[in-house]
Order: C-alpha cells, then sequence, then structure tokens
C-alpha cells in the first residue's frame, strides 16, 4: 500500500477486479486454490463473478477497508519449467527462473518461510501456508518495495501508506504518537505487511530473535501477519477461513480476490531473486 512506486487508481470497479482476477484464476492451471476443502478453480470463478456478498460483521477485525497494490498475476504459469530461464552462477551452476511476476527477494521470501515455519509449531491447526503471506505482502507492499531490505529484514526506508484522515479512505486518529509513521494527528499503515499502528500494538511480534518487535522489519510483520491471520481459532486449509482472514486484513471482496489470484500463482512456482531486484508493483487502489 505504500504509494511510492506507481500511480493511484481509485476508480477500478468491483466488477472490472473480479472479471480481471477470475481470468488469472483460470489460466494459473493450478490444481486448486489454497483452500484445502475442495474450493478449486472453478468455485474461485463463480466467487469472483458473483455479486459481493455482505461482509460478515466479525471478518473486519481492526483493518477497515483500505488501498492495495491492484496489479495481477499473469495468465502463463509461474513454473519455472515453462518459459524460465538458465542461468550459470558464478560457480558453474546452473540457476533455473521463471516469469519475473514469480521473483521473490531473497530475505523477504525467508521472512514468509520462517513465519510458516514458527507458526506450525505454535498454532499448527492453522495451517499456515507461506503463499498466504506472500500474497498479502505482494498487494501490500510489492514484498517490501522489491525487497527492498537489510540483512536483518528491516525496510532501507520507510513503507507508509496514505494518511487516514477521512479522504479516500478511513479517518483513524493517531494511535502510537507518531512512532512508527511519524505521524501525530492521522494513523498510516506501516511496513511490508502494511500494519495499522494500533494493530500493531496488539499483534506485534519479533520474528528475527533481535528482541524487538518492529513493523518495518519483514520478518517481524510476516510473524505477526501469520498470527493475525491465525486468530479466532481459523484453519486457513478450509477455504471459508481464509476468506474470513483475508476479509480481517482488508475489509474488501475485490482485496481477497486479488490476494488469492497471487496466492494461486505462486503455487504454481516460485523462485528467489536477490534483494532489491524484486518487481515493482504499478497499479494501486
Amino acid at each position: 500500500m505504500g504509494l511510492r512506486n506507481g500511480r493511484i487508481r481509485k476508480g477500478l470497479s468491483g466488477s472490472a477486479l473480479a472479471a480481471a482476477a477470475m481470468a488469472a484464476l483460470t489460466a494459473s492451471q493450478a490444481p486448486e486454490m489454497t483452500g484445502g476443502d475442495g474450493a478449486g478453480p472453478q468455485e474461485a470463478r463463480d466467487r469472483a463473478a458473483a455479486e459481493d456478498p455482505d461482509i460478515p460483521e466479525d471478518s473486519a477485525g481492526d483493518r477497515p477497508e483500505l488501498p492495495y497494490h491492484t496489479d495481477l498475476p499473469p495468465l502463463d504459469t509461474a513454473d519455472p519449467g515453462k518459459g524460465g530461464t538458465d542461468d550459470t552462477d558464478g560457480d558453474g551452476g546452473t540457476i533455473i527462473t521463471g516469469p519475473a511476476e514469480a521473483g521473490i527477494p531473497a530475505t523477504v521470501l525467508d521472512a514468509y518461510r520462517r513465519a510458516e515455519a514458527t507458526i506450525g509449531e505454535t498454532t499448527p491447526g492453522c495451517a499456515l501456508d507461506w503463499r498466504v503471506l506472500a500474497g498479502i505482502g505482494k498487494v501490500e507492499s510489492g514484498h517490501a518495495s522489491g525487497g527492498a531490505v537489510d540483512a536483518d529484514g528491516t525496510t532501507l526506508s520507510p513503507i507508509l501508506g496514505p494518511v487516514l484522515n477521512g479522504d479516500g479512505f478511513a479517518s483513524i486518529s493517531d494511535t502510537d504518537g507518531g512512532r512508527w509513521d511519524s505521524d501525530q494527528l492521522f494513523d498510516r499503515a506501516v511496513g511490508p505487511m502494511q500494519f495499522i499502528p494500533s494493530t500493531w500494538q496488539m499483534w506485534g511480534a519479533d520474528g528475527n530473535g533481535d528482541g524487538v518487535a518492529d513493523p518495518n522489519n519483514v520478518y517481524d510483520a510476516a510473524l505477526a501477519a501469520g498470527d493475525y491471520l491465525c486468530a479466532s481459532g481459523r484453519d486457513l486449509s478450509v477455504s471459508a477461513d481464509l476468506d474470513s482472514a483475508l476479509l480481517s486484513y482488508n475489509h474488501s471482496w475485490d482485496y481477497v480476490r486479488t490476494v488469492r489470484a497471487w496466492i494461486d500463482y505462486y503455487h504454481t512456482g516460485v523462485h528467489e531473486v536477490p534483494d532489491g531486484e524484486g518487481p515493482l508493483p504499478l497499479i494501486h487502489i
């Protein structure tokens, strides 16, 4: 949701985004959506094509509808064996890569996977898949602005959403004294996973073990996001629970469809790219 890497587009209709998401899901060639309850691409297409249902009141969580990147994955599979390239590393080994959109910066990818491993131990019933975090990280910040993080996983510069002063988005008065968002009047979403300061106060986590819970650190933010998604006893292998979790993260069915399109795409293949060389998002809403 940081607004530095492209244009802002507020006029995209729900039906247009639903149609685009439906096309992406149709062409993904993945065997099924992340939900493990039999919800496959056909159900996803039906959901995307239907009128938006009422959002359950208990799905809003601490977050209203907020801006996010609306870029959708390409229609081609992310499978490195289809359209990928072979490069030779300095030791003469072969590095298999796929489409640019399937590349996730190394430190960011490690943070997603580490969060999955940690939550697999602390909350095994949640069945968190790191690709869910990757889908959220993609639409929230473009994987920390293409992996612009230091060796410890902290962003090289702040990733801040717009000022939440009611002008186009929610109005949320300052809750952190400007500690995280440098704004003492209104809140702004912060960091790679775009936490509102008040939400971070409740869910902040120390994912890299340095004794500090920092929303600007991708390890901390990924673990906190995983804990947040797993709240209320959700099992994210169940499609309805995954939808509920994503709605709690951003109160919008268009957001859910966009994130699920990326989750589905990442299930067809992902490759690691160097930090700072990830693709940057172009479209925001």
